[in-house]
């Protein structure tokens, strides 16, 4: 999607840059807002930012700007300067997600309040001291991909209950690619699993991650990036291609014809950020407030590419889905 009809999307003038410089001939604060998620999905993202905002009496336009900067196209390294680019604006506060947006926005700034909303523990990301107390200038929300990869692992030895060999595809230019190895490492060596890392930064090496030629594997887990989300359709398709079963980190591989996946709620982690940007605009400060985790938690599940795989899903299996695809 190009960035003209991202920004339609948006809301047209809400969306566009210029907003802040008369936000501050108005003196509002101006929220700066830095996502490298597919442009795609933005929109819903930024809705539910706008939601959580809108609760605590912010409204875009009228009482707050917001300065959007976004990296759709898995180029994480022009993520630093659109971040200082924000901070030189001024922002008020500086919301980030996920991970590469959050570890950038950090290198910027040690003084603008940062709220972030990332899939990694963000103490192992280095964004916080902890969870209660989290120090500094940055706080936020955690829809916890990377821990839940033990969970999509048992999820998958559920659907294949014979597998020996799994797969973990990652990106190695998302900084959250050592976490997702580490913990699926150890989930795989407590069941005595073997675990091969493959590694992805582009379109033209989907096909060798997944070839079942390079890799005789039985399965295989796609970590949490941007880049794979952006790109489900032609990740989906090679997955499909090798004819393995694959788990996934968010509902939109399954409804692209992906297998199975296991996450929280995306959106929620946004309205629940927005909702700290609003109570740090109000005086409160990020040290002082604890990160935010989720409780909910969705299985979505494709029967159809069960059906071609071959698979038979285990009742229990059906019975614990909260969305099947048929």
């Amino acid at each position: 999607m190009r960035r003209r009809e991202f920004i339609a999307m948006l809301g047209g003038a809400a969306a566009a840059w210029p907003t802040v410089a008369s936000a501050q001939q108005s003196s509002i604060p101006v929220i700066g807002y830095l996502s490298s998620f597919p442009a795609e999905l933005n929109p819903k993202f930024v809705q539910a930012f706008r939601q959580g905002l809108s609760e605590a009496g912010l409204v875009e336009g009228r009482n707050v700007a917001i300065q959007y900067r976004w990296d759709d196209e898995g180029r994480y390294d022009r993520l630093p300067v659109m971040a200082a680019d924000l901070v030189k604006q001024p922002v008020a506060v500086l919301f980030a997600s996920p991970v590469p947006a959050a570890v950038a926005a950090k290198g910027a700034t040690t003084t603008v309040p940062i709220v972030f909303a990332i899939g990694s523990d963000p103490i192992e990301a280095g964004l916080v001291d902890s969870i209660n107390h989290p120090g500094a200038n940055v706080t936020g929300a955690t829809f916890l991909s990377v821990e839940l990869g033990a969970k999509r692992l048992e999820l998958l030895r559920d659907l294949v209950p014979k597998v020996e060999s799994i797969g973990l595809l990652v990106n190695p230019n998302n900084p959250n690619a050592a976490p997702q190895i580490k913990h699926l490492q150890s989930a795989t060596d407590r069941l005595g699993l073997k675990l091969t890392v493959l590694r992805a930064a582009s379109l033209n090496e989907f096909d060798d991650a997944f070839s079942p030629q390079k890799q005789r594997l039985d399965a295989m887990i796609v970590s949490a990036d941007p880049f794979f989300i952006s790109h489900r359709d032609e990740l989906v398709a090679a997955a499909a291609r090798s004819a393995k079963p694959v788990v996934y980190y968010a509902r939109e591989f399954v409804t692209a014809g992906g297998l199975l996946s296991y996450a929280s709620s995306f959106t929620d982690a946004f309205h629940q950020a927005a909702i700290y940007v609003a109570r740090i605009l109000k005086g409160e400060k990020p040290a002082d407030l604890p990160i935010m985790q989720p409780s909910k938690f969705e299985l979505v599940l494709n029967l159809k590419t069960a059906r071609t795989l071959g698979l038979n899903v285990p009742p229990t299996l059906l019975a614990r889905a909260d969305e099947v695809i048929e």
